[in-house]
């Protein structure tokens, strides 16, 4: 802090002992002891206040750019699962495509073979094509009488 060297101090030692006099230079001291104590252990809470809130606030930087980067990296695999949700989406209409053709295919082949052939030829003939995502059957419920006897009723 202050560069006070020993000759300082001898000096200020003297000028105090003339100012305030033997008998009250002890007390004056003691208390100026204190006062520099009190000085040096607010001035060391205040600094590691600081370094504290240096390091939270370095701590909330970080935390703030690990945030962003995990924004970041969760929009990139959502755009990376839009594109392959829609070439699945592509490919699964091509297949459905290609079955409805070679089903229709089949079915005009087996109509060409069972028809005569002095009969003129049919243009294509529709087909009714089983659903896609036929439904499960409805689930039975088990229902038990005071007897002990079960009775299977739809639920």
């Amino acid at each position: 802090m202050f560069e006070i060297g020993f000759t300082e101090l001898i000096v200020i030692g003297v000028v105090a002992l003339i100012v305030i006099g033997p008998e009250r230079l002890p007390k004056v001291a003691r208390t100026a002891g204190h006062l520099y104590g009190r000085l040096q252990r607010y001035v060391s809470s205040v600094k590691t206040d600081i370094s504290q809130e240096m390091r939270l606030d370095e701590m909330r930087r970080a935390g703030e750019e690990f945030k962003q980067s995990i924004e970041s990296a969760a929009a990139d695999v959502g755009q990376q699962a839009t594109v392959v949700d829609d070439y699945l989406r592509n490919e699964l209409e091509s297949v459905n495509q290609a079955v409805a053709d070679a089903s229709r295919k089949v079915s005009e082949s087996a109509v060409l073979e069972a028809a005569p052939a002095d009969a003129p030829a049919q243009q294509s003939l529709p087909l009714d094509l089983p659903d896609q995502n036929p439904r499960p059957p409805a689930p039975v419920a088990v229902i038990e009488t005071a007897q002990g006897d079960h009775a299977g009723k739809p639920a």
